[in-house]
Parts: structure tokens; C-alpha cells; sequence
């Protein structure tokens, strides 16, 4: 059984790091896997670039232009310019001889100038089993990778919030349409990370009559996996007597991912609480340290951490590690920081209530809620016995997130389709 995997990356942005990990848990497990992507950062055989050199390396980046270009002309604002992807620029990879070569083709995230839909509507043609792991919302969207509280998706979209020029039949309502018909008998299997997505993608116009199965992404425990806090501490220079609250994001500024639900409740911690000077904030990734200037609590800034090590040592060294997501699948994230034991502070947003057990191994705040969301702090960093949070937040990692029992699912998955053929 041959597997070809396609994302438009093996190691840039979420979705390329989920499937990295998916992909190396389906190769150690004996498949044979190859991950087809635009764009290559390491020497791993078993990751295939579908094409190298400068020239290369100019087309892909003037693909990723045209299709930002061309939305720019539709965009309501500057804030929605990555939260909406046209698929109209891309690669035609249907004559790669891994393509032809595969039994199964496995999609991941190909927006950005990888693939377009015509693209993908030449994959169907081939009429190869597919397999199309979801990571946001934009396949069954008419663009948007994340709906907000708009459910249009789920008979016409149209009258898009995220356009500048709304109307019933506007740009969203032309490629919903266009991928309805794409679509249309295709053989494909969909595949969410999170049982949330599963829900939204069976009440969608484009997916309801399909296939739709929810497997979770898996960690390497061989790198995320709990350490000495005092130790790792000592080596990044953090104070060992200091309650530590880790944020990461790799873009701050984008409002889904909520860094100013926590700046207001860490400015209810500080204005009611009287042991606030045991709490400092620790950040990596493109993190703006001057989103903290407003408040007393020391920062901590470890920079963009690329190495996976590194990233773990991170977590370790936290008390607490919060995402205020206003929405967000399965984030990988979350599932790193339970591997290192670190509880967890989250909205009740997306797929996460799937992954943190409220008081279990973290908090789930109410959405929005900047009271409940310092009521989640307090409860982590004054906990009694916060090892019991850890061993609990291992547990989950260990028993929903292993290599293993994923890779294991996802092959039954893959026989199921050879089965179909």
C-alpha cells in the first residue's frame, strides 16, 4: 500500500507540523508513506519537494502572489487577508510520478499558492481513493478557513462578513458553488482532528453526504515529555521561585488566538490579587512583548523557538500554559504542553473542550469570559497539589495522542479505502 501525503509544507505553520507528525507516525509503523510537498526544510527522504532550485523557488513564491493579490481586491480589511483563500493559483502535481505511482492520496492544507481548485479537481479525475485530513473549516466553506458565529456554510454561503463588498452571490458564494460541483462523486473520505470539526463538517452544504471520520494528530513523547522544571529553569535563566504563565502564538496580532482576553484577566489578577508578584509571563514565537507593557508581571521572552527540543524545554519550564483561542480545531499546542504535563488554560472554543478535562489537567474558562478565563489562572497556580494536574495531563497525552494508537487508527482507515478502491 502506497501512500502519498501532499501539504504545502512539511514543517511551516500548524497544519504542516500536524502532518509531519502524522506522516512520521504512519512510517514508523511500516507504511509505505511519502510526503509530497511545495515547500522542503530538511533532508528526510521520506519528504519530496515537487521541484527545487531557484527558479523554483520564484514560481512558488509568485504563486502564493497571485492568490493573495487576487483576493486583495475583495477583502474587507487588512485583518482578514490570511483568514480567506481563493484556491485560484496553484501547482498541477496530477503528473507527479508519486501521484500516479500511489494507491491513496492523502491531502492535508494546500492554500497559499500550492494547489487551486483546479488542481484538486484534476487529483479527483485520477479517480484515486482520496483522503483529506481537515485542519480548519475552508473545505467546506465558500473560502474562510474559520466561520466565526456565521453558519451560511451550512446551506448558502453569500453576503460574506470577510468581503468588502458583500452580496448574495459574491466571491464565497462562487466557490462554494465551484467546489460543490468539484466535489460532486468524487471519491473522498474527509478526516477531522477534532469531533467538533466532524460536527461542523456534517451539518455543511459541501460535506453532508460524505464520508467524514474524526482521528486525532499524534506527539512524539520521545521530545514532548515531562522534564525537570528546576533544571530547565536553571539552563534558560528563569527564576525558580516565580509562578510562570507560558503564551505562544506564532502571529500575536491575530485576533482568533485572544492574547488581549488574557492581558485583561492577567490586569484582574493584578489589580485583585495581593500574590501577584509571584506570577511572570514566559512567550515564544513572534511574540510583541510590548502587548505586556500595560501590566506589573516581568516578561520573559524566549524568541522563535524553531528546534522541536527547545520547544519542549518551554513547556517544562511552565506552571501554566494558555491559549485563549476564540477559535481553533485540535491545536498542537495544547497537545504538546499535556505531553510535557504542563496544565492547561483554555476557552471553551473549537475542538479544545475534546482535549482539556475542566479541574482534570487544566481549565476550560467560559467563552469569552475574562473573569472565568483569571479564575483559570488562580486555580492552576495556587493549586495544592498541581503534580496531580501534570500526572493527569500526561495521562491524556499519553492515551489520545500517542504515535502509535494513531497511526494504528489511521491504517485502518487507509485498508477501509483500498477496500472501496
Amino acid at each position: 500500500m502506497k501512500i502519498v501525503v501532499v501539504n504545502k509544507s512539511d514543517r511551516v505553520g500548524g497544519a504542516a507540523v500536524a502532518c509531519r507528525r502524522l506522516h512520521t507516525a504512519i512510517v514508523k509503523s511500516g507504511i509505505d508513506s511519502k510526503l509530497l510537498v511545495q515547500e522542503k526544510t530538511d533532508n528526510d527522504p521520506t519528504v519530496i519537494a515537487t521541484g527545487t532550485g531557484f527558479w523554483k523557488e520564484k514560481r512558488n513564491f509568485l504563486l502564493f502572489i497571485i492568490e493573495r493579490l487576487y483576493f486583495l481586491f475583495y477583502e474587507a480589511s487588512k485583518e482578514v487577508r490570511f483568514a480567506f483563500s481563493p484556491a485560484v493559483a496553484g501547482e498541477n502535481i496530477h503528473e507527479n510520478n508519486l501521484i500516479k505511482n500511489a494507491d491513496i492520496i492523502h491531502i492535508h492544507w494546500f492554500n497559499q499558492g500550492f494547489l487551486s481548485l483546479k488542481s484538486l479537481k484534476k487529483l479527483i479525475a485520477l479517480n484515486k481513493p482520496i483522503l483529506w485530513t481537515l485542519h480548519d473549516m475552508w473545505a467546506f466553506t465558500g473560502g474562510c478557513h474559520y466561520v466565526g458565529e456565521c453558519e451560511k456554510f451550512t446551506d448558502n454561503c453569500g453576503n460574506c462578513p470577510f468581503l468588502k463588498n458583500p452580496s448574495e452571490k459574491d466571491l464565497s458564494y462562487r466557490i462554494q458553488q465551484k467546489k460543490i460541483q468539484i466535489l460532486k462523486g468524487a471519491n473522498i473520505t474527509f478526516v477531522t482532528s477534532s469531533q467538533w470539526l466532524k460536527r461542523e463538517a456534517d451539518k455543511s452544504k459541501l460535506l453532508k453526504d460524505f464520508r467524514v471520520l474524526s482521528v486525532p494528530i499524534p506527539i512524539d513523547a520521545n521530545i514532548f515529555h515531562p522534564a525537570n522544571k528546576k533544571a530547565i529553569r536553571q539552563k534558560l535563566s528563569l527564576p525558580e521561585d516565580k509562578k510562570l504563565i507560558l503564551f505562544a502564538a506564532a502571529n500575536i496580532s491575530d485576533k482568533r488566538k485572544g492574547l488581549s482576553y488574557l492581558l485583561q484577566a492577567l490586569k484582574l489578577i493584578e489589580d485583585t490579587n495581593s500574590n501577584s508578584s509571584d506570577i511572570e509571563i514566559l512567550t515564544f514565537g513572534k511574540s510583541d512583548d510590548a502587548a505586556f507593557n500595560n501590566l506589573s508581571f516581568k516578561v520573559h521572552n524566549l524568541g522563535v523557538l524553531s528546534e522541536v527540543e527547545k520547544i519542549a524545554e518551554a513547556y517544562s519550564a511552565a506552571d501554566l500554559f494558555a491559549i485563549p483561542s476564540l477559535e481553533d480545531n485540535l491545536p498542537n499546542t495544547i497537545i504538546e504542553s499535556l505531553a510535557c504535563g504542563t496544565p492547561v488554560l483554555a476557552f471553551k472554543s473549537g475542538g479544545i473542550p475534546e482535549m482539556i478535562e475542566h479541574k482534570e489537567n487544566g481549565y476550560i474558562a467560559d467563552y469569552k469570559s475574562v473573569e472565568d478565563l483569571k479564575t483559570g489562572i488562580d486555580f492552576i497556580v495556587n493549586h495544592p497539589n498541581i503534580e496531580i494536574l501534570s500526572q493527569n495531563a500526561l495521562k491524556k497525552a499519553q492515551q489520545a495522542y500517542s504515535e502509535e494508537g494513531v497511526a494504528k487508527k489511521y491504517i485502518e482507515v487507509y485498508k477501509s479505502l483500498s477496500i472501496q478502491g
